[in-house]
């Protein structure tokens, strides 16, 4: 959120009028073309919308300082050029103000943003692992500082592999290995293969470990 400042620079009409019918004939006058070009952030912006509903791009808000956090909070808010919105009666406006949560970005909840996603570390690690995000706010979602942040998460990612079929190998054919097989891990299973799943001894601990998720696939992702 930032503070809006307009300032208008005026002319005396004198000085503007003698500018503008000066019979130079060296140095002519040239009116200067008004650009055209539209800003990249329009795309966001529906066209005749609710002003309440527009995305953060599409506008500009004065700072509530007097806000308290966690609390609901009122800002003043005035739409960007070349955005057009209307109010509930669907008629055009340029001010208007929005309800929203005094808090940060990064304290939102984490269903009201959306973070990268990383496949190089170990879901199934003790302690946990966790790496560097970078964390967008949805567009819909109105909230205080950078809507794009870092942040630290736990590794969630998966390679689709089902507990469920993880477990039920291990009970039926886990004295061949099948279970870790399907895992991805092929010196464990050929391990089993031959040994005839450890006498048996093997097979009932790897029922017992994938059945708490302890041993999960090789690439370190989440069962789905």
């Amino acid at each position: 959120a930032g503070s809006l400042m307009t300032t208008k620079h005026s002319q005396p009409q004198s000085t503007l009028a003698k500018s503008l019918t000066s019979t130079s004939t060296n140095t002519p006058y040239f009116r200067v073309a008004e650009s055209t070009e539209i800003p990249s952030y329009v795309t966001k912006c529906p066209s005749n919308g609710l002003c309440s509903r527009l995305p953060p791009d599409c506008m500009t808000c004065n700072t509530n300082y007097s806000c308290i956090y966690g609390k609901p909070a009122t800002f003043d808010c005035k739409v960007r050029p070349h955005v057009h919105c209307v109010d509930q009666n669907n008629h055009e406006q340029e001010n208007f103000t929005i309800n929203m949560t005094c808090q940060f970005c990064w304290q939102l909840a984490t269903t009201d943003y959306v973070c990268t996603n990383s496949t190089n570390c170990m879901t199934v690690s003790c302690p946990r692992q966790r790496y560097n995000a970078t964390c967008t706010v949805r567009d819909h979602i109105h909230c205080l500082g950078n809507r794009v942040f870092p942040k630290m998460l736990y590794c969630n990612w998966t390679g689709g592999y089902k507990w469920s079929t993880a477990l039920a190998l291990s009970i039926t054919l886990g004295g061949f290995g099948a279970d870790r097989f399907y895992l991805g891990q092929w010196r464990e299973g050929l391990g089993k293969l031959f040994s005839f799943g450890g006498l048996g001894i093997w097979t009932l601990i790897d029922v017992l470990l994938i059945g708490v998720g302890y041993v999960g696939p090789a690439d370190g992702s989440l069962y789905i």
